[in-house]
């Protein structure tokens, strides 16, 4: 398949090279379990002056690239897709890992509006919450890991020892009273997390709503809710452990981000409506 065409700075459409990739096409793989690394090798007085980061992008100095040991694909993102990236990518290539660099870097990723997370915001990888999740609990870990960081790891705990927890071992809470993140009048935490890492993507606002009219038995905010409420309900009949659910709840939400991306206008009866007598 060929790359798709995307407009450079001067306004004029351009098709990425062989070892690019284009904003558009990554902000596609942004959020699906097919989604590359992403490593932003900018040097400090660029990201200074900007210190936002791509959705679940990490920071990785360019000279140490070589010291990169983690599996592809990989997409090396720099500020304007020049020298930094492409030579970070080359030397990963080298090593037989799968990379390519962002057509245009922060720069055009920016300039077409997508979304990036401040990354003072972006807290240690433990996060924390009660046990027993249901759907606000897998909903909010399945952001994380699709859209804040990848290498997150949950922690599930009684109710009563959440707080606590997060204080002794520098985890994140979320999804109870007093935690960063939480229910806050009738939205929920999942709500809290978009807004804190400016995830306005209209698909995860449409995840949102449904999830909100779910976890709050809002059922005529979306006719999606009942379904939603009933799945992961059924998730946490099926497993004790709480780890083996969030893996089968992962599939659940991914499957509910890529409805609530490409598939909402979808319908199905039966009859089928083109099917002629």
């Amino acid at each position: 398949m060929l790359a798709p065409f995307c407009r450079n700075t001067t306004g004029c459409f351009t098709m990425p090279g062989f070892t690019e990739i284009s904003p558009s096409t990554l902000m596609r793989l942004i959020g699906t379990p097919d989604a590359p690394t992403i490593l932003d090798v900018c040097i400090d007085d660029d990201f200074n002056a900007d210190p936002r980061l791509i959705p679940t992008a990490r920071r990785w100095p360019h000279n140490q690239i070589d010291s990169f040991d983690g599996a592809g694909p990989v997409v090396v993102v720099c500020h304007r897709g020049l020298k930094l990236s492409h030579g970070a990518a080359a030397l990963l290539r080298a090593k037989g890992i799968k990379a390519e660099a962002l057509e245009g870097g922060n720069v055009a990723w920016r300039d077409a509006g997508l979304p990036l997370i401040p990354a003072a915001a972006i807290p240690a990888p433990f996060w924390v919450t009660r046990h027993r999740p249901k759907i606000d609990r897998i909903a909010c870990p399945w952001l994380i890991r699709r859209f804040i960081d990848p290498s997150a790891k949950l922690l599930f705990v009684p109710p009563a020892q959440v707080l606590e927890v997060a204080e002794k071992f520098n985890a994140t809470a979320f999804d109870v009273e007093g935690a960063a993140f939480s229910h806050v009048g009738d939205l929920c935490s999942f709500d809290a997390l978009l807004s804190a890492f400016e995830l306005d993507i209209p698909p995860l606002q449409t995840m949102a709503r449904v999830i909100r009219a779910a976890d709050t038995n809002r059922h005529d905010l979306a006719p999606e809710a009942a379904g939603l409420m009933a799945a992961p309900l059924g998730l946490s009949r099926m497993y004790r452990d709480d780890l083996a659910q969030l893996v089968a709840g992962m599939g659940l939400y991914d499957a509910f981000y890529r409805w609530s991306r490409d598939a909402q206008d979808e319908g199905h009866d039966w009859p089928a409506s083109s099917i002629k007598a």
